[in-house]
């Protein structure tokens, strides 16, 4: 497994190139990143100068968020869809193969009607991604204030995940699989044993507080390490399948950090270390 790193928990760099910088110097062998952030940083740097950035450092990007409005109106959908292929296109060139989006569990759309339509657009957004070699990494949402923060409940669970997933029908999309949603669904080690590599896409790792899980806030995520959730049994049941891909931290906090990154870099280092240590895991 790699150890990877989102913005999300960081102070945001001012530029890509930054962010690998500090990603390499503590110990990370993945970004995730913007797909237009990271088109635009390519235009201006160059497939050639920008490779040799992140070979230089030993870092590759892990995966880009899917950059298309797919649960908006349709006619954003369309817009936004138009510059997929483009953003894919770069991201290929750098050897990215993953893309993410989530789904959030409550809708203010008629349900059945929500799913026609995101079954569709996500279909059609697979399916350019496949073009380019990119599986499409579909996250499910655990905690419970947001299953009736919007009108209709919708999609939260794993099983719920997959046969969405199975609609959907491409063979490239599977399961973006984040620890915090994990715990917030009391899922149990053995729901991971029961998933195969292949169904996975992509991983976010995350701590919570101690607090009832049905207490449990989105934006107020702990550093691994830091808090109750089994990371230790989480990735070593990921490892037990046969995942090998990225492991990307991912902590989503009320407001933007106000500790320098060197601070939060070395937390978030440490916090690896210990449940990476834990288990021996290696790549």
């Amino acid at each position: 497994m790699l150890k990877g790193l989102t913005q999300a928990g960081l102070v945001p760099f001012p530029s890509l190139a930054e962010f690998v910088d500090h990603a390499a110097e503590y110990g990370f062998e993945a970004i995730d990143y913007d797909a237009k952030e990271l088109y635009n940083w390519v235009k201006q740097e160059g497939v050639v100068q920008t490779k040799a950035h992140l070979s230089e450092r030993k870092v590759v990007i892990g995966a880009i968020s899917l950059p298309v409005e797919w649960q908006a109106s349709e006619d954003d959908f369309r817009y936004s869809v138009v510059k997929l292929a483009t953003y894919a296109a770069t991201a290929a060139d750098l050897g990215c193969t993953r893309c993410c989006t989530y789904i959030l569990p409550s809708t203010d759309y008629n349900p059945a009607h929500f799913m026609a339509l995101a079954t569709r657009r996500l279909r059609a957004c697979a399916q350019i991604l496949n073009r380019f070699g990119i599986s499409l990494g579909v996250e499910f949402v655990g905690p419970h204030h947001y299953r009736t923060h919007w009108k209709h409940p919708f999609i939260w669970t794993i099983a719920e995940t997959l046969d969405f997933i199975d609609a959907i029908g491409e063979p490239n999309v599977g399961l973006l699989f984040d620890s915090y949603h994990w715990y917030t669904n009391e899922a149990t080690i053995e729901d991971i044993l029961a998933l195969r590599a292949e169904q996975i896409v992509h991983v976010h790792l995350n701590d919570a507080r101690n607090v009832p899980i049905s207490e449990v806030i989105d934006n107020d995520r702990l550093y691994p390490g830091e808090g109750v959730i089994d990371l230790a049994g989480f990735l070593k049941a990921l490892q037990q399948i046969g995942y090998r891909g990225v492991v990307a931290q991912e902590v989503l906090t009320p407001e933007r950090p106000k500790e320098p990154n060197k601070n939060l870099l070395q937390r978030s280092a440490d916090g690896f270390a210990k449940v990476f240590a834990a288990l021996d895991i290696r790549n």
